[in-house]
């Protein structure tokens, strides 16, 4: 269950998104090279998620 407080305008890491989907931040690395998974968004060289984009995209995959 989400949490009430769930700021859905954040932007998390990768490795935090990757802890909130349950999977390895080597696998959202890897989507990202083949073009899968959720958006990102690249801030020069730091790979952010909004929290936003990763749950419409867990709602996608049902």
């Amino acid at each position: 269950m989400l949490s009430p407080n769930l700021d859905v305008s954040a932007l998390v890491t990768e490795k935090d998104a990757a802890r909130f989907l349950s999977m390895s931040f080597r696998t959202l690395q890897a989507w990202r090279s083949e073009g899968k998974g959720p958006p990102y968004l690249k801030l020069g060289r730091s790979i952010r998620y909004r929290m936003s984009d990763l749950l419409a995209w867990i709602e996608k995959q049902i």
